[in-house]
């Protein structure tokens, strides 16, 4: 696991219950190596946004991670409303994911992660500005 150099970032993840936390912290590790292993992801910022673990790229959409006290055995992975992200996970995936509306995939607390799958939609986001005038962003 990446050590966390925010100190404020690290008190939001120490602030989540332990079993959401262990689970937001796989999904930042995800986008961690995702961003790696992207061609044309020269640097992601991890910040917070809206009180949430954020992460932006360059020519990317921000993806935030978090937890909500109103739906306590779930978190999830927001994208920005105003692109064409989720709309295109939900028709390349379809079930594969549960959605929130056009701005989240989100995960019940026991969901196994479909890795693979959920690394697409990732580097979806953090090329967004590069593929965003693309049919079904270029997948």
């Amino acid at each position: 696991m990446s050590t966390i150099e925010n100190t404020k970032l690290e008190e939001v993840f120490e602030q989540y219950p332990k079993h959401i936390q262990s689970k937001l912290l796989i999904l930042r590790q995800i986008i961690l190596d995702t961003a790696l292993e992207t061609k044309g992801v020269d640097h992601l910022d991890e910040t917070l946004k809206w009180g949430e673990p954020s992460y932006i790229t360059q020519k990317g959409s921000t993806i935030r991670i978090g937890w909500k006290q109103s739906s306590p055995d779930q978190y999830a992975m927001y994208f920005n409303c105003n692109t064409k992200l989720v709309d295109t996970f939900k028709e390349v995936y379809r079930d594969l994911f549960n959605y929130e509306g056009n701005r989240a995939i989100v995960f019940a607390e026991n969901d196994e992660i479909p890795v693979d799958e959920l690394k697409q939609c990732i580097v979806l986001a953090l090329t967004y500005h590069t593929r965003k005038d693309l049919p079904m962003l270029g997948i």
